[in-house]
């Protein structure tokens, strides 16, 4: 039997066009507080009609995990964003589980194009893999619907002493609306027979100040070298540890990489590939297999 199924034709008719501006939706894995969710769903309303439905809290991290529903019982409520006339949610879930229930019918809009961020500091390298804006995009994919993530790199911010979140309060979000707006408007004008999900990441500087982008691979090494995790025990209890990380030194990443551009200060952009089966031969499985059914 086979375990494919079609996906939805997202291509419109020239009548639906001319009738009716594109749908997107908006989302993040910071939460539906979060100014630059705010800043990137302004930013794009100008290409189309933007639905906002994001997390009630921080999911950083979640890549596409959607959760246990029958434990979480999910809930939805109406919020608003100053500037935006769209529909804004708040899902108590992570944004996949936004993405997928958008998907299924339950707020009233079918994407044409979903926009995942502005997630505050880079998504490159293996982070790509954990990231829940990125996998926001990715659970849209699966259903049809091209993403787009972006993120804006805060490189600065290890070297300036700054607390993270004396970091994130000065971000000037614009520059990454400006950036996510132009690629929404060219992929809804231009839009590819198979869905994708492009991987923006931009340099922590103006936009002014940004004079290249690249199309890069996602750096196949950690951006820190020599991370290691080790237990520390905790005062007071019996068989009970906190896990301290050491992260070790910066790491540049390969020429081509997304980490390497963003350490030039040089605009990322990565297409993020479906998982698909890779050419191995298989012979210890053989052999397993064939020992144990025969």
């Amino acid at each position: 039997m086979s375990n494919t199924t079609a996906r939805p034709d997202r291509r419109r008719n020239t009548l639906e066009i001319m009738t009716s501006r594109p749908q997107i939706l908006v989302t993040n894995d910071d939460g539906i507080d979060s100014l630059g969710l705010h800043a990137l769903a302004r930013a794009v309303a100008e290409h189309g009609d933007v639905t906002v439905i994001a997390p009630d809290q921080e999911f950083s991290g979640s890549s596409s995990a959607i959760g246990s529903l029958f434990d979480i019982e999910p809930e939805a409520h109406r919020r608003a964003i100053d500037g935006l006339a769209g529909g804004v949610w708040a899902v108590t879930g992570p944004p996949a589980l936004c993405i997928l229930f958008a998907r299924m019918g339950a707020f009233g809009v079918q994407p044409d194009l979903i926009v995942s961020g502005i997630n505050p500091g880079a998504n490159v390298g293996r982070s790509v893999y954990h990231s829940g804006t990125v996998g926001a995009c990715l659970t849209g994919r699966n259903g049809g619907v091209p993403g787009i993530a972006i993120s804006q790199a805060l490189q600065n911010w290890s070297v300036s002493g700054q607390t993270w979140e004396e970091a994130i309060a000065r971000i000037d979000w614009s520059t990454a609306a400006e950036i996510a707006a132009a690629a929404v408007e060219a992929l809804l004008a231009r839009p590819d027979a198979e869905p994708g999900v492009l991987n923006i990441n931009v340099p922590d500087k103006p936009l002014d100040q940004i004079d290249r982008w690249a199309w890069t691979a996602v750096a196949q090494s950690p951006p820190q070298e020599s991370a290691k995790a080790r237990l520390e025990p905790r005062a007071g209890h019996t068989n009970s540890y906190r896990v301290e990380v050491d992260w070790g030194g910066k790491w540049n990443g390969e020429d081509g990489s997304d980490v390497a551009a963003i350490a030039d200060g040089v605009l990322s952009a990565t297409w993020v590939g479906r998982l698909a089966a890779e050419p191995n031969d298989g012979s210890a499985i053989d052999t397993a297999f064939a020992r144990l059914l025969g």
